[in-house]
């Protein structure tokens, strides 16, 4: 990899991690309703997932789209149907009460999961791998963007989960945390407006 390949590749990474994004926007919701510490498992789930979806679609697997056009409009509807749904878990989280459990953050592998079916991190995967990987394709290329992206998208995500967490000491009052929720899900729904503009 060429030097000049690699600092556009870091600067794509890096642009693409820290923008808002439905990762993004539910790292900061998870830290302002369950703390840092807890939000770890979520954000290794998102980087080792999404670092494993850009070496797999480095391999080959971006071409699906290719070939089967059906398949873009098939992921469009069930990244839509479940994003919708985490939206309405995220506005409808009521505040707990003294002594109650509030939920669960998001696992490991649910995070890592999720990325299949999330626009952004697709969009991220495909644009990476055509147009800023080293020539020649195979294994060797595909784990160099992998690894730039897991490198890259860490410490950006980091981020989001730590304005959450500071986020949290204005939410003490049940009212403001409802609202935030409101709010973080509905900033989520706008991340489907790309998704149908396109």
């Amino acid at each position: 990899m060429t030097y000049d390949l690699l600092i556009a590749l870091v600067g794509f990474a890096f642009v693409s991690s820290i923008t808002p994004g439905p990762n993004n926007l539910m790292l900061m919701a998870s830290g302002a309703n369950f703390g840092f510490r807890r939000t770890l498992p979520h954000m290794l789930g998102i980087s080792l997932g999404h670092a494993f979806m850009v070496s797999l679609v480095g391999l080959g697997l971006g071409q699906i789209f290719d070939l089967y056009p059906l398949t873009e409009l098939i992921l469009k509807v069930v990244s839509t149907t479940y994003l919708l749904y985490l939206a309405w878990k995220i506005a409808t989280a009521a505040p707990p009460r003294e002594g109650e459990a509030r939920g669960k953050p998001f696992t490991f592998l649910q995070a890592a999961a999720f990325q299949w079916v999330n626009p952004k991190a697709w969009y991220m995967a495909v644009h990476a791998v055509t147009n800023l990987s080293p020539e020649g394709g195979g294994l060797g290329p595909a784990f160099w963007v992998a690894g730039v992206f897991a490198m890259t998208n860490f410490p950006s995500i980091m981020v989001w989960a730590t304005i959450g967490t500071q986020v949290k000491r204005l939410l003490s009052r049940p009212h403001l945390l409802r609202l935030f929720n409101g709010v973080m899900a509905l900033l989520l729904v706008l991340t489907l407006y790309p998704v149908w503009l396109g």
